[in-house]
């Protein structure tokens, strides 16, 4: 008789181990089935506040709910077994203090079975960051372009193009990473400070829009695979599945009003997808 050994999931202090050392490769997610397609693959999924925009047709993310996150991270987490999955915390579950953060930070751990949550903000958050990681919450931090924020900067715009920037950006890393984040997310982010953040703080670096020099790399999943009508100049398409998609629709209409779709067969059976 064979044995099958359980798949051991990922944990917090592998990824912390991955500085400097094998990349740390992450996507988002935000369904059960595209999850099982990609957590073979890929060391950490995030269930990114994103989905408000990739999903639901929002302008920004600032309208995502903490329901809404908790929702899809429950699928996401239903659908893997390796990956590391972190949960973003959306706008305004969090900034208030580090008290609410916990108890929405709570919420989101117990209701989805996630391993961690993420954080927008960079040495303002550093106690919020403390008092979870203290509490037994691991937190991935998230400094440079910061999507919550996006009144407040004007638009989606790279930060540190200027070397005046960068020692505030630089005080940002460091203080979460300090206050206690296993990773942090460096994002629309000027390649040579990207660089010299990574090398500067003890955590793994997760770029996206960043360098390469970071040690690890994040894109939207529909952006990677050509389903978004905006995706930014910086991501690379590995598939195209929104011409398949519309392609697909076209030739299942092109059936239908032509009346030579298939019959249904007198068992209802289903495919099962490996």
């Amino acid at each position: 008789m064979s044995v099958q050994s359980k798949i051991k999931r990922i944990t917090v202090p592998d990824i912390r181990a991955r500085k400097g050392n094998e990349p740390v490769v992450c996507l988002t997610g935000y369904h059960a089935h595209t999850a099982r397609y990609i957590d073979p693959y890929v060391d950490v999924i995030l269930v990114g506040d994103s989905l408000g925009m990739v999903m639901y047709g929002m302008e920004t993310t600032l309208g995502v709910t903490l329901d809404m996150m908790i929702a899809h991270g429950s699928a996401v987490v239903r659908g893997t077994e390796r990956a590391l999955v972190v949960v973003d915390m959306p706008f305004g579950s969090y900034e208030e203090s580090p008290e609410v953060a916990f108890r929405n930070a709570v919420r989101v751990i117990k209701e989805t079975g996630c391993t961690a949550v993420k954080l927008e903000g960079g040495k303002r958050l550093a106690p919020t960051i403390r008092y979870l990681n203290e509490r037994g919450i691991p937190v991935m931090a998230h400094i440079g372009l910061t999507p919550q924020s996006i009144q407040v900067m004007g638009g989606f715009k790279t930060q540190g193009r200027v070397e005046e920037e960068w020692a505030a950006i630089e005080e940002d890393a460091r203080a979460v990473a300090e206050a206690g984040a296993f990773a942090v997310v460096l994002e629309g982010m000027a390649e040579p400070l990207a660089a010299k953040i990574t090398g500067q703080i003890d955590v793994p670096t997760i770029g996206i829009g960043a360098s390469a020099a970071c040690d690890g790399q994040i894109l939207v999943l529909e952006d990677m695979l050509g389903l978004s009508p905006r995706a930014p100049k910086f991501v690379k398409e590995f598939a195209t599945l929104g011409a398949q998609i519309a392609g697909a629709a076209e030739a299942y209409a092109r059936e239908v009003r032509a009346r030579t779709f298939p019959a249904v067969e007198h068992t209802y059976g289903m495919k099962k997808v490996k």
